[in-house]
């Protein structure tokens, strides 16, 4: 199988022809295979202590293993930028955390007349085999609202877990496969009926 961006891509556009690989969109476009788990008791969104870190990560971990365990995946991080190739606008350093991965999609919005106020997100892709706690310095950045628009994937982009501050949105490959997932950790869900 060809793991190039331009394959990458073509791939997204053959499985995913709902829209781009923008995150916080995946909740509407796949909502018949869409459930979302709540990272913190009471719907908390951010942790405040290494107990509440470590109740998050094992929520995200949890899942990730029984999406994940013993294939590859693809970890996608984004950033944005005025230009389609100038400097990020708030690039993210933290101690132990290393994004990188290779460009495989640009999303611009040019849709307003005043090219000053045209962004363009790049996303990048870092395949590696999934083991539990892997990506952990990644999740703790997104639950403190650091790094946004993340996911993890299989390489066949079958299955989504799209972490945020508060929660994870997941993309079941059927309707059947996440109702299974979401009867399996009913305390970690919304007791909003939109499953917000």
């Amino acid at each position: 199988m060809d793991h190039s961006p331009a394959a990458l891509a073509a791939l997204w556009r053959a499985r995913r022809p709902s829209g781009p690989p923008v995150a916080h969109t995946f909740r509407s476009a796949y909502a018949d295979r869409w459930v979302r788990f709540h990272s913190l008791p009471g719907s908390k969104r951010y942790p405040e202590s290494e107990d509440e870190y470590a109740v998050a990560l094992h929520r995200y971990n949890t899942v990730l293993d029984e999406l994940f365990a013993g294939r590859d995946v693809y970890v996608v991080t984004a950033d944005w930028s005025w230009t389609p190739d100038g400097p990020a606008v708030f690039p993210v350093t933290r101690p132990g955390l290393r994004l990188g991965g290779v460009r495989w999609w640009t999303e611009s919005d040019e849709d307003d007349p005043d090219p000053a106020f045209h962004t363009h997100t790049r996303f990048y892709a870092k395949r590696r085999s999934w083991r539990h706690g892997c990506v952990d310095a990644l999740l703790r950045a997104v639950a403190d609202e650091a790094l946004v628009e993340v996911f993890v994937t299989d390489t066949g982009l079958r299955r989504i877990h799209h972490p945020y501050d508060g929660g994870a949105d997941v993309i079941l490959a059927t309707p059947g496969e996440r109702d299974r997932l979401r009867g399996r950790h009913t305390d970690w869900l919304s007791g909003h009926p939109s499953g917000m």
